[in-house]
């Protein structure tokens, strides 16, 4: 391990020493204090807050999607790192019984993957998991499969063979299968890809490297089929892309994504993350996209969020129209470090989503309502 570790890239933007998630923030998404003390300077000071804010999303720019980039590798705590490439971010924690790797990038990542990884350990590649469906975040499963190996006790081998043995497990929330098997077109996902191992309920907790690992569902947030992964004794979650630093909550409503599932996914995160001193450190948190966090990174996404739900569901309970919701400007206070008029998930997108979901619950409402005055009124 610490002949290896000379050979690992490590990005000083990402990680170093002494730093935590917050102070790391200053070179990564603006200057200075967390989001919610920036508001509140913001209007003691009588300005927009849109003009204090901080570094936009849009001055750090993805690589293409086809794009092979250097993997940065970040030590969390323990055997738990992250990866950072082309795509979802990945985490990996290593142990005595081998490698656990969450979220796998696009497909021609990899062979770097796969460096990155052995320039750490050469312990087996025993489970792929995969926090949701997105290409983003499965390109990879085929490949690291086929490089690993699954534990399997009794007479396994010798009543299935070989086979049931020679690629790790492929783990992922029932729902999220589903859609794999479904996809078509350039969105279809090769057979060998798709995970051997489900779970329906709302957890699924296995013991890996001696330690607790927990697998959580969160039902129709990102997507139907979005989990999150928790390292109990090293208390890091990664939470693919139900949490991520650079963009809006996309809200992948085509694959039963909604606000409210969302907002509640945030809050289930929160209730497991744990701060330190003055809110430094405690539970890190491993984004689906962004730099390393901690609970409150995750505090402020989630007041964002809940924020901005909050004012469209009011806009929309005095009937203005999709296009007069937009004119309000209801993300104005975090577009500059979140919004973008341009890519597959833009700002107007982001406030279409929740209105049609808070345009939905506002029906819902009213037909209970109806049916109520329909029936007293058959009363008299």
């Amino acid at each position: 391990m610490r002949g290896r570790s000379s050979a690992l890239k490590t990005s000083p933007s990402l990680v170093g020493p002494g730093l935590s998630p917050r102070m790391m923030r200053s070179s990564l998404v603006g200057r200075g204090c967390s989001l919610g003390m920036t508001i509140a300077l913001a209007v003691l000071a009588g300005v927009s807050v849109s003009v204090v804010v901080g570094a936009s999303s849009q001055q750090n720019p993805q690589p293409a999607a086809n794009a092979v980039v250097d993997i940065d590798v970040v030590p969390v705590r323990g055997g738990v790192y992250m990866l950072v490439g082309n795509g979802g971010n990945t985490t990996i924690q290593i142990g005595d019984e081998g490698v656990m790797v969450v979220d796998t990038q696009f497909p021609q990542m990899s062979g770097k993957l796969l460096a990155a990884i052995r320039a750490l350990t050469d312990k087996p590649i025993r489970y792929v998991v995969n926090t949701h469906f997105h290409s983003d975040h499965i390109g990879g499963n085929e490949a690291l499969a086929k490089a690993g190996r699954t534990i399997a006790g009794g007479n396994v081998v010798g009543d299935i063979g070989s086979a049931a043995t020679d690629t790790a497990r492929i783990l992922a929330h029932e729902n999220a299968l589903n859609r794999m098997v479904k996809a078509t077109g350039q969105n279809a996902v090769p057979q060998p890809a798709w995970p051997t191992e489900t779970f329906f309920g709302k957890r699924k907790d296995i013991m890996f490297n001696g330690e607790a690992v927990q697998f959580i569902h969160a039902p129709k947030a990102h997507t139907d089929g979005d989990i999150a992964v928790f390292f109990r004794r090293t208390d890091v979650i990664a939470t693919g892309d139900l949490f991520t630093t650079t963009m809006y909550p996309f809200i992948d409503q085509a694959n039963g994504g909604s606000i409210n599932g969302y907002v509640d996914a945030l809050n289930a995160i929160l209730d497991i993350t744990v701060a330190s001193n003055v809110n430094e450190g405690g539970t890190m948190v491993v984004p689906g996209h962004g730099r390393l966090c901690d609970e409150q990174d995750v505090v402020e996404y989630r007041d964002m969020t809940t924020i901005v739900r909050d004012r469209i569901r009011e806009y929309v309970k005095r009937g203005m129209t999709l296009d007069q919701v937009k004119a309000a400007k209801p993300t104005l206070d975090f577009d500059r470090r979140y919004g973008t008029d341009t890519g597959f998930w833009t700002t107007a997108m982001f406030i279409e989503a929740i209105y049609k979901d808070m345009t939905a619950e506002a029906a819902a409402k009213k037909a209970p309502e109806r049916s109520t005055a329909g029936r007293s009124g058959g009363a008299q």
